[in-house]
Order: structure tokens, then C-alpha cells, then sequence
């Protein structure tokens, strides 16, 4: 047993900060000083209603809509029946209840008809899971409720989500450190899902994801978060590269639309079976769909029914004459028949001996200096920090966003590929700075990743793919240029030197050299 003063432990001592008391305002037991001896609803009461006498008690408490307090609510709540609303008469002569505070609400005896339906919402592992595999009525029609009736609604009623999800909503809150706020605004969100689904025995993401049709103020990511914690949680969410691929083929024959979804699947999750292949990043695989889409739509309108009939000449009739335009739809139908081919789903890969156009790129230029040294010295940390990491080390923006705490040690800066880079002199300054002030913005995050922001800071995620670059006013690409352009320059051209330093491949790094002699031949063709 730990000891606090005069011979009373941390628990009876009046002066411990883990002595346990009422709460002022229910009068519900274990609330602690720190919360100013509230618990955790009737600190949601105080900042929602007003102070006043309660009607039935006579207490100066925060009162409700119906002139009660907290306490003479929820004593009336646990003698009325189910399906009734509470009377509030009951309390003087029944008398009022005391129970132990921040625990969910115990549950009512149901009515027999009210036991064969299933519970709203099922927090326990195993009844989610039968609640999922059991049969579901899909809604003939969706209507939109009306917003502003919908967020009265929330926030004036339904009551049962917030007693059965509190407990995980509070846990998150307390353990990524979210604002009241931000609280608040999971919490309006569940009751408004309640509303909009009210026989649903699991919520699906898209449902929550619609909320911002209803309150712009709805914070949907949290409440995912906390639905997913609860079990409940069914994620349905496409991702924007399948939406794209469905909308660039809809419509094609069944044969060639088949043909494109396993040269789509394995471009985007790879192939572990000869011929094995790695995934492409999504970005990668638009770009190609984008390349490839308008020629294979008009093969299709001209009766073509399989990526099989067509022939070289046909693809080179189809081309862009566009260069850049060309370079990408030659690679697409490169990737598309080699893949279709080595799943012998064609006889002969019509690309074969296709010359890849040249893309078109431009002479890489370097950043004015002046333009450099303002963002560097800007008084945002985060943006200061970023830019010293890009322009001393050319990292790649989507690095930057993944470096984590634990990556830099000593210095020193591991990244995902392998590498490990000392840090610059003065991007050690600029960290420190940094450091400091993430620490004493947001004290209380859990955010394994070095840049945090207002968004991220109360979840795991990395920033967004604009951060910090869209307020700096300059891409990460174009500082990234600017370094490997010094270095082709001090280097003399040092191609392997380049490709080692910066992650990049050869031909990339070779794309550089037109720096130095902008005549140079852009692949390299014919040399030795």
C-alpha cells in the first residue's frame, strides 16, 4: 500500500489527487479532483444546459429540457418501462437512486415482444459477429432527412448510443488527447446514426461517411474510429483508384472488361504466381488507365469484344499524337498485354518491338536562392523543418510524411528503403525547434509521426499529402530538383553517384545530366 500523508494511503487522504468522491451534480460516486468532482455526463450537462432549480428536487444543478436534473432523469429512467416515457412523478415517491459514476447504463428489463428483436448496438466481439452474418433488409429507397431537424434531434434525444459508446468514446478522447469538441462532435454523430438507421444491427462506413451531407460539423473519421474500437463497424469504403478504373471502363464487353480487371488487380496488389509481379502505386496505375482508356473505349465501340484481336497496327493507329500523351499509353499497353499474355489469355503480345516515345520531360531548373532561404526561415516550425529536410537531403514529400519519432536516432535518420542519412547541421536545429513545439501544442498525442497537425494530432495517421507544403507556398518537388541538380553539378555528372544518394534509378538520375549538357540523348541509346 503507497502512503500519502499521516498515515492514510492515496486513497483516503483528502488531499490525494486519486481520492475518490461524489459528483457535485448527481451526486454519483468515484470522480476525482482533476475533473472538478464531475463525472463525465454531468460534465456534458454543464456545458450544455443552463444552471437552475430542478423542479421535482429542488437542487441548483444543471436542468434538462423537462426541468429535471440529472439525477431525478436517470432515477426515473430505471423504474419506467420500456417503451414509455419517463415520468418524472415517480421520483417523489419512489425516491432517487444513487449509482457509481462514468459507467454505461444498465440495461432495462425488455418487454417479452422487445426480446426477440436484436440489440441496437452490439459491443460484444462475438454477437457483432453473428449480428453481421445475419440477414440484413437492404432499404428500398434513401430519403435525406432534413439537417436541421436531424441535429435537434441529436442533440436532444437518443440516448441509448451515447450510454453503450461513451465509455469507448471517452477512452479515445482521454487517450489521444481530443479536445471537448472534438468529443462532442463523435458523440452528435453516433446519435445522428441512430436516427438515420434505425433497425441496423452494424453501422457501414459509407453511412458514416454520408453524415457530412447532414452536419458539416460532423468529425466522421473519429467516429469511424470508435465504431471500429466498438466492433460494430462494417468497412465498405472503395478506394478512389477502383472508382476511377469503374468509371473509365463502364460499359465495355464482358470479355474485355474481365481482360482489364485482372490486369487492374494485378497492378495494383501484384502477383505471386509466375510470371510474379510487384504491385504499382495507384498513382502509377492512373496515369496508365488514363493513357489507355479513350483508345480501348473506341475499339469497343467499333465492335471489338476481346483485347485479344487487337494487332500492332492497330495500337499504332490508335496512338496520341501527342508526346506525352503517347509515352503513358504505350507503357499502359505495354503493362496490359505482357500481364494478359503471360496469363495466356493472348496469343502474342502486340506490343513487342514498339519503341517507347520519349516522354517529353523538361530541363530540370533550380530554385531562386532567396525563395529557398525564406521557407527555411519561416516561422512555422513544421514548415521550416520540412523544407531543411527536402533541401539538404531531397527526400520525397510521401518520405517526409512517414518519418517517424523513432526513425531519428542520434542524429541520424533511417528511412524505409534502407538508408540512413546524418542529418545537416542545420535541419538538427530546425528538429529541435520543431520538437519543442509539438510538445507543448499537443502534450498529450499519440502520433508515432514526426509532423503531426490539427487532424492528425488525436489519431495515427500520417498528415495529408499538402502538408506543409501548400501553406510554404513551394512543392517539395521542385526544393528535391534543386538538390540533386547541386549535386549533379558538384559531382561532375555522376549518374551512380546520384542514383545511390537520392533512391532514384538510372535512367531518372540520367534525366539530370541535360543540366550539364541539354543536347545529351535522354536515354542513352546506342552508347557503350
Amino acid at each position: 500500500m503507497a502512503y500519502f500523508s499521516q498515515g492514510l494511503c492515496e486513497r483516503c487522504h483528502p488531499g490525494s489527487p486519486e481520492y475518490l468522491g461524489a459528483c457535485k451534480d448527481c451526486l454519483a460516486w468515484g470522480v476525482y479532483r482533476r475533473h472538478n468532482w464531475r463525472c463525465w455526463q454531468c460534465r456534458w450537462w454543464q456545458g450544455h444546459y443552463p444552471v437552475g432549480d430542478c423542479a421535482w428536487c429542488g437542487r441548483h444543478v444543471p436542468i434538462g429540457e423537462m426541468g429535471a436534473c440529472r439525477l431525478c432523469l436517470e432515477s426515473a429512467r430505471r423504474i419506467t418501462p420500456p417503451g414509455v416515457a419517463p415520468n418524472l412523478d415517480d421520483v417523489l415517491t419512489v425516491g432517487q437512486q444513487l449509482f457509481f459514476a462514468n459507467l454505461p447504463a444498465p440495461r432495462k428489463p425488455k418487454h417479452p415482444k422487445q426480446l426477440l428483436r436484436a440489440s441496437r448496438i452490439v459491443l460484444d466481439a462475438k454477437a457483432a459477429a453473428a449480428a453481421t452474418a445475419a440477414y440484413e433488409q437492404s432499404a428500398l429507397f434513401d430519403i435525406d432527412p432534413d439537417p436541421e431537424v436531424l441535429r435537434r434531434l441529436a442533440t436532444e434525444q437518443a440516448r441509448d448510443w451515447t450510454y453503450r459508446t461513451d465509455t469507448i468514446v471517452f477512452e479515445h478522447a482521454e487517450r489521444f488527447g481530443w479536445s471537448k469538441r472534438q468529443t462532442n462532435q463523435v458523440r452528435r454523430s453516433l446519435k445522428m446514426l441512430q436516427f438515420l438507421n434505425p433497425d441496423a444491427n452494424t453501422i457501414r462506413a459509407s453511412e458514416v461517411l454520408r453524415l457530412r451531407r447532414h452536419d458539416a460539423d460532423a468529425n466522421v473519421v473519429s467516429t469511424l474510429d470508435v465504431l471500429d474500437a466498438a466492433g460494430i463497424l462494417i468497412d465498405d469504403r472503395v478506394p478512389t483508384i477502383d472508382r476511377y478504373f469503374d468509371g473509365k471502363f463502364e460499359g465495355l464487353p464482358v470479355t474485355m472488361r474481365t481482360q482489364l480487371e485482372l490486369w487492374f488487380d494485378i497492378m495494383i496488389h501484384g502477383s505471386s504466381s509466375p510470371p510474379r509481379r510487384k504491385p504499382r502505386d495507384p498513382a502509377t496505375v492512373k496515369i496508365q488507365i488514363l493513357g489507355i482508356a479513350p483508345i480501348i473505349t473506341d475499339w469497343a465501340a467499333a465492335g471489338h469484344d476481346s483485347l485479344a484481336e487487337i494487332s500492332t497496327d492497330m495500337i499504332l493507329d490508335a496512338l496520341p499524337a501527342e508526346r506525352g500523351k503517347r509515352h503513358w499509353a504505350e507503357r499502359g499497353f505495354r503493362t496490359l498485354f505482357s500481364i494478359l499474355k503471360g496469363r495466356k489469355l493472348i496469343f502474342a503480345d502486340p506490343t513487342r518491338g514498339i519503341p517507347l516515345t520519349d516522354s517529353g520531360e523538361s530541363i530540370p531548373l533550380p530554385i531562386d536562392t532567396d525563395t529557398i532561404l525564406a521557407v527555411l526561415n519561416h516561422p512555422d516550425p513544421a514548415i521550416a523543418l520540412a523544407t531543411s529536410i527536402v533541401a539538404f537531403h531531397g527526400l520525397t514529400s510521401g518520405q517526409v510524411r512517414d518519418i517517424q519519432l523513432t526513425d531519428i536516432v542520434d542524429g541520424r535518420l533511417s528511412l524505409a528503403d534502407g538508408r540512413e542519412i546524418p542529418l545537416a547541421e542545420p535541419v538538427r536545429a530546425r528538429l529541435a525547434v520543431w520538437l519543442d513545439h509539438r510538445t507543448t501544442t499537443w502534450p498529450s498525442t499519440l502520433n508515432p509521426h514526426l509532423f503531426v497537425s490539427l487532424l492528425t494530432a488525436g489519431r495515427l495517421s500520417p498528415p495529408g499529402h499538402q502538408f506543409p507544403w501548400q501553406k510554404a507556398g513551394i512543392s517539395a518537388q521542385a526544393l528535391r530538383n534543386d538538390r540533386i541538380i547541386q549535386e549533379i553539378q558538384a559531382s561532375g555528372g555522376d549518374v551512380r553517384r546520384i542514383a545511390d544518394l537520392f533512391g532514384i534509378g538510372v535512367n531518372a538520375a540520367t534525366r539530370y545530366l541535360r543540366v550539364l549538357d541539354p543536347d545529351l540523348s535522354k536515354g542513352l541509346d546506342g552508347e557503350g
